[in-house]
């Protein structure tokens, strides 16, 4: 069975950064695609960064330039490093895993099949 377990979330300043981790069990499957998404009061899930069983990455607006989705080199963690955080950026992170690519299972409007339970992000001014 597949298991995410992110961490690394918590407070931080306006304009500063933040590593979150994901620690990922595969299970049966030797390949996974990975993404971030995340979420806060009263907005819709957001997705931010992918990273597909190829290694190509892509990412959403809000993620461009400030964000970088990256694993370490037995695919068991995935990170996701963010600077210039603003109070917009505060949610709850949350790491997906799917057999599908990520890109395809979101222009689709699906969901990814496997979840975290995600970490808080707090940025404060």
């Amino acid at each position: 069975e597949v298991q995410l377990v992110e961490s690394g979330g918590g407070s931080v300043q306006s304009g500063g950064t933040l590593r979150l981790s994901c620690a990922v069990t595969a299970g049966s499957y030797s390949r996974l695609s990975l993404g971030w998404f995340r979420q806060s009061p009263g907005k819709e899930r957001e997705g931010l960064a992918a990273i597909e069983k190829d290694g190509r990455t892509t990412y959403a607006n809000s993620a461009k330039g400030r964000f970088t989705i990256s694993q370490d080199s037995t695919k068991s963690t995935l990170f996701l490093q963010m600077s210039s955080l603003t109070l917009e950026d505060t949610a709850k992170y949350f790491c997906a895993a799917d057999l599908r690519r990520m890109v395809d299972v979101q222009a689709a409007g699906a969901d990814p099949l496997w979840w975290g339970r995600g970490t808080q992000v707090t940025v404060s001014s």
